[in-house]
């Protein structure tokens, strides 16, 4: 198999960037502006990351497609990394968020919603009792913190190279010698990683068992399967060894299906009949709006309530003031029950399937190193020629330079895939035809790579 002709790349980058100044005049001119009034010119740091020049500026975006400020028209297989998922703007959750701000956005007490959308997720996801945040990475924290709460222990047990937003007990990694440590850009992290959390690799049972068997673990948070590292599939059992271990030393099992809910309305949670004590979920379910939630068994609900007091329950760090707001929960219950519907789902996986097969091809005729993992309407391709099996595997298969090149040169094609890795994500509204311009624009892009002249 070839290996990539690094100086040959870097002509071909070179190419892209020329090609994308002369196609994003607008974007410079307000990324000038930006520059004096935005840090890096950018809302925030992590929108550095996009390649060329400067980010696109976007002008308005609907449906599967978005266009920027100077005109020009883009399959959007980003979608806001998930929070678009449902499609820019779909018409349901829009009009429920038009009706819902005449009637009042936020008050601190709850709505008619709160109950039909905890009913909804009850019945998708199996847990009975549901809270709400403003985001996955909120859930994620009361999930923790409950969880201690609850156990009367400390430690929080992740994936190496796991991601649940800025949560401060999950940007731990393990070091050549197994021990926890903080990852590389860890900004500021309050106190050694080690002292709240153990990291240990997916798929490694053995090294779950060792972790909990410390007797200091409140709670597992992880994926179903990991997604922002490059996807990880789960091996056969291992899922549900996982929540095994779990109640073997009376850790609480928190899964969040942020990203996974990709693969049905229910997430990998309903297709594979998994029984965490919590789930935490965000993004796609409010239709972009932002929000969060997490659900959690009785066990877990009562043991709660037993050992929270009313009179200062608005002091323990759970929740904020715009938590549950009506504007949220409208936009949930329109995006939950008429958009990320099953129907969304038996139209969607088939196309993340089609995207999965075009980008298989491609690297099978230009015989490139790369293996393509799917995630039902997720896909995405990593530099080794096998799928990992841990994080560490994944992040040993990026290649930032590389990557840097072929998301200019898609953009530049008309295409948008997530910034972070090579993942592609579809909607209910993307088409076939969406999917075929990509896998020939992939095509093309895998051609000129392999041309060294």
């Amino acid at each position: 198999m070839p290996e990539v002709d690094r100086s040959h790349l870097k002509k071909l980058m070179a190419i892209e960037e020329e090609r994308f100044l002369k196609l994003h005049p607008k974007s410079g001119e307000l990324f000038k502006q930006a520059q004096s009034v935005m840090t890096n010119g950018v809302p925030m740091s992590w929108m550095s990351k996009w390649p060329g020049a400067y980010p696109v500026f976007v002008d308005t975006a609907q449906g599967a497609y978005f266009t920027d400020v100077d005109g020009n028209k883009y399959v959007d297989l980003c979608l806001g990394d998930t929070g678009s998922m449902t499609g820019h703007s779909p018409k349901a959750t829009v009009d429920a968020i038009k009706a819902q701000m005449d009637r009042g956005m936020t008050a601190m007490l709850p709505t008619e919603d709160a109950v039909l959308v905890s009913q909804e997720l009850a019945r998708r996801f199996g847990l009975p009792k549901w809270q709400f945040t403003v985001s996955a990475t909120d859930a994620n924290r009361c999930a923790i913190r409950y969880s201690r709460l609850v156990t009367g222990k400390q430690k929080t047990v992740v994936i190496d190279f796991c991601y649940h937003g800025s949560v401060d007990e999950t940007f731990g990694t393990l070091d050549a010698t197994g021990a926890t440590i903080k990852r590389p850009g860890n900004i500021g992290a309050p106190v050694d990683l080690d002292l709240t959390t153990r990291v240990v690799e997916f798929n490694d049972l053995a090294a779950m068992e060792a972790a909990l068997a410390h007797g200091d673990v409140a709670c597992i948070l992880m994926e179903p399967a990991m997604t922002n590292i490059g996807i990880v599939l789960p091996e056969e059992g291992y899922l549900q060894a996982v929540g095994d271990l779990a109640k073997k030393y009376g850790v609480v099992w928190i899964i969040d299906e942020t990203h996974t809910i990709s693969v049905s309305a229910g997430g990998m949670t309903a297709a594979l009949g998994l029984k965490p004590d919590i789930l935490t979920i965000g993004k796609a379910i409010a239709g972009g709006l932002p929000t969060g939630t997490f659900g959690m068994t009785e066990e877990i609900a009562a043991s709660i309530t037993s050992k929270t007091s009313r009179e200062i329950i608005d002091t323990g760090g759970i929740g904020g003031t715009l938590a549950g707001n009506a504007l949220s929960l409208a936009a949930m219950r329109a995006t939950l029950t008429k958009v990320l519907t099953d129907e969304a789902f038996n139209r969607m996986v088939p196309l993340g399937n089609r995207w999965c097969d075009g980008v298989e091809a491609a690297i099978a005729e230009y015989e490139l190193p790369w293996h393509c993992s799917r995630l039902g309407a997720r896909g995405e391709y990593l530099f080794k020629a096998g799928a990992p099996r841990t994080g560490k595997e994944a992040a040993d298969a990026g290649d930032f330079e590389l990557e840097q090149y072929i998301h200019l040169r898609m953009l530049n094609d008309g295409f948008l895939i997530t910034p972070f890795h090579n993942m592609a994500l579809v909607s209910p509204e993307t088409s076939e035809a969406d999917i075929d311009a990509h896998t020939a624009a992939f095509r093309a892009m895998c051609a000129d790579l392999t041309s060294v002249n």
